[in-house]
Parts: C-alpha cells; sequence; structure tokens
C-alpha cells in the first residue's frame, strides 16, 4: 500500500473545527461535508488537492472535538495521507476505524514543505521526498492495522464476520 502526491502543509493545533466547520455537520453525506474541509484555513484546499496528495502538519493534528467527520472529510477529498509530528489521539483512532491513512514523524513534518512531491510507502513506513531527495523513517503500522486501513476502515475489515 503506498500514495504519492503534493503536499499541502499546515501547522501546529490543528483543530476538527478547522478541518471541518461544525456549521456544516448537518448533513451525513460524506461528498458533502467534503467539499468543506480545510476551509476556513486553506480556503483552496478542496480545489486544489488530488487523489493522492499528502497533507503534512505539526504537533497534535486533530485535536478538539471527537467528530469522525474530520478523519472522514479529509479521506472523502482524496488525500492519500496526513504526516504529523503528533495526533490528537481520538483522531488518531477515529483516522484508523475510517481508514485514513496516518504517519508520525517529526523529522519529516520539519522538513517537508508545501507543494513538495512525496511518495510513502506505508509498509516500511519510508516518506521520500522527490523534490528535496531526502528520506524518513516513520514507524509503520502493525499489519493488522494496516489492513483496517486497507479495507477501507475498520467496519469493512470485518467484512461478513458476525458476532458471538
Amino acid at each position: 500500500m503506498n500514495t504519492s502526491g503534493k503536499v499541502f502543509k499546515y501547522g501546529d493545533n490543528v483543530d476538527t473545527d478547522v478541518i471541518i466547520p461544525a456549521r456544516y455537520l448537518n448533513t451525513p453525506d460524506a461528498a458533502e461535508l467534503a467539499k468543506h474541509c480545510m476551509e476556513d484555513i486553506d480556503g483552496e484546499y478542496v480545489k486544489k488537492v488530488q487523489p493522492g496528495d499528502i497533507m503534512v502538519a505539526g504537533w497534535n493534528f486533530g485535536c478538539g472535538s471527537s467528530r469522525e467527520h474530520a478523519p472522514l472529510v479529509i479521506k472523502t477529498c482524496g488525500t492519500g495521507c496526513v504526516i504529523a509530528k503528533s495526533f490528537a489521539r481520538i483522531f488518531y483512532r477515529n483516522a484508523i476505524n475510517i481508514g485514513l491513512p496516518i504517519l508520525e514523524c517529526e523529522a519529516a513534518a520539519e522538513e517537508i514543505s508545501a507543494g513538495d512531491s512525496v511518495s510513502i510507502n506505508f509498509g516500511t513506513g519510508e516518506i521520500v521526498n522527490h523534490t528535496t531527495g531526502k528520506t524518513y523513517k516513520a514507524q509503520p503500522f502493525p499489519e493488522f492495522i494496516q489492513n483496517i486501513i486497507r479495507a477501507g476502515g475498520l467496519l469493512s475489515s470485518l467484512g461478513g464476520q458476525k458476532n458471538g
């Protein structure tokens, strides 16, 4: 499982209200919600993001409310991965639950710039910045979590399994 694309860069403490403003949470339609992803911090994001593109951010990405809508709209926009110095714990878990690939890597988050061309190997945790030629190593998820993300989220990974 891999992705590659252009980088959109953000700072520290990007909260869920910035990722998807609460004023839009009156619809359950992920595609409709995704039209407003990041609009309060980057009004051009949804117009410019292409499938596989990568968000890079600082500390505590996804802080704030526990809404699952935040990782869902990032994924629905086509974002291939979020790399951050750290994630708020509830965002981290919600991202796995809905199948949004995320990686913590302080050096990559610090050094990668907006507009850089980056590729990621989720199996190894290798992040390659093709613009600068630098390679970074994030801790990859264990195989069972990679399987959840690859399946598109926790519920999809369970498939036809039944409790009991």
